[in-house]
């Protein structure tokens, strides 16, 4: 197993509301792009609203009810890239322009967090003001210059000593991971 996994994140403003019909062929290709990738290789876990389907009443930004949000972990920049580039996610992807609209600053960025970290909202966000303010670098990169994994073992608390043995305690199994989905569309 990676000690990291690649998040990533793309936000873009949407051309109408989502229940209008100019948004409705994207809307209903969402579950079928949804379902691809939780199916795709190396995908882990992708954010969801409170509705648990996909991410679309979710607002990065509370000023902006356009401003749409897609925040997903992979096992790597391969992963994502072949998701996003060679599978039916192409489909949607070549139609983004008729529903979001050209942003002229950052609207993605990735970042390598330790296997079984989900990214929230605010750190999603953190990550694409960081790369707006500074360009592509280790902390938020693009798939134009994408940065390895960090090297070593995450920052972790000490490990838990088995009662009166000074060893440490065995590792809690992991209980399964659960796969969610969200908006699917890397950013227009």
């Amino acid at each position: 197993m990676n000690d990291f996994h690649l998040a990533q994140v793309n936000v873009g403003r949407i051309l109408a509301p989502l229940d209008t019909p100019q948004l409705s062929d994207f809307v209903a290709q969402l579950p079928e792009i949804n379902a691809a990738a939780d199916r795709a290789p190396g995908f882990v876990w992708r954010m969801v609203d409170d509705g648990g389907a996909d991410s679309t009443s979710l607002r990065p930004e509370d000023d902006d009810a356009m401003l749409l949000i897609n925040c997903s972990v992979w096992e790597s920049v391969e992963a994502l890239q072949d998701y996003t580039y060679r599978s039916a996610h192409l489909k949607v992807l070549a139609r983004r322009r008729e529903w979001f609209e050209r942003l002229a600053e950052f609207h993605h960025a990735m970042w390598w967090v330790p296997a079984g970290h989900r990214p929230g909202v605010a750190e999603a966000m953190d990550r694409i003001a960081l790369i707006r303010a500074k360009g592509e670098g280790p902390e938020a990169f693009t798939f134009r210059a994408p940065h390895p994994p960090p090297t070593g073992l995450p920052a972790a608390s000490p490990p838990e000593l088995s009662a009166g043995t000074g060893h440490p305690a065995p590792a809690a199994r992991p209980t399964g991971e659960l796969r969610s989905s969200a908006l699917g569309t890397p950013a227009p």
